[in-house]
């Protein structure tokens, strides 16, 4: 079975210690920080990532590797409100992107996207939510 691996960017970090932190440490090992090609949004005092075509647009996060994929997948799709009982469309979808981490090698890691209009959102230009806030 292939490794499978979590970008997280934004309330699930490491530094913003939220209690679904905890199940994260749980469930992983840290590997690096990491950037993802994508532009970032505060979506109402938490961030939303969408992906993008121009290569200097970074949102900053971690990468951890997951030694119980399914468990925590199941516990923060329902933290994301994207889990199957959730009425479509979801505020964010989970799926596989590129990631490329600290020394320069790529990944593919699950990551969260916001999945609505983001045209009346703030752009956190400096790609890292924890610093905007």
């Amino acid at each position: 079975m292939a490794n499978e691996y979590l970008f997280v960017y934004g309330t699930l970090k490491s530094s913003f210690q939220l209690p679904q932190f905890e199940q994260i440490k749980q469930y992983t090992q840290f590997i690096s920080v990491a950037r993802y090609q994508g532009t970032l949004f505060n979506v109402d005092g938490y961030p939303g990532v969408v992906p993008s075509t121009n290569p200097s647009d970074s949102v900053y996060g971690e990468v951890y590797l997951l030694s119980d994929a399914n468990r925590l997948l199941n516990i923060l799709d329902e933290y994301e409100e994207c889990s199957p009982h959730f009425p479509e469309p979801t505020e964010y979808i989970r799926t596989p992107q590129l990631i490329h981490l600290n020394d320069n090698t790529t990944i593919e890691a699950w990551i969260y996207l916001y999945n609505h209009k983001t045209h009346n959102l703030v752009r956190i230009t400096s790609g890292c939510f924890i610093g905007y806030l």
